[in-house]
């Protein structure tokens, strides 16, 4: 989503911007933690650390948890910039 993100996760996330991080990326304990749920319920049907997860994470970035995307930002997948840009 950077993002679940993400990416997650982005996030928010977030909508974030996780199709600029890298596909070799991996995610932190804490995104795999908190972002665990986000990942479910909107794009389960993504491979990890895959671009098109990514992607998924940043067109649902509104909708991801605030503690997916505060895992997000402090992992660096997205910046708290651009996720404070979504909000408004």
């Amino acid at each position: 989503m950077r993002m679940i993100l993400a990416g997650l996760l982005a996030v928010s996330a977030a909508a974030v911007s996780f199709a600029a991080a890298a596909e070799t990326q991996s995610y932190s304990k804490a995104v795999q933690q908190f972002c665990r749920e986000d990942y479910k319920k909107y794009c389960g049907e993504y491979g990890l650390e895959t671009s098109g997860l990514r992607s998924c994470m940043d067109r649902n970035g509104n909708s991801l948890s605030k503690s997916c995307v505060q895992a997000l930002v402090r992992d660096g997948q997205v910046s708290q910039a651009e996720v404070n840009r979504r909000k408004h």
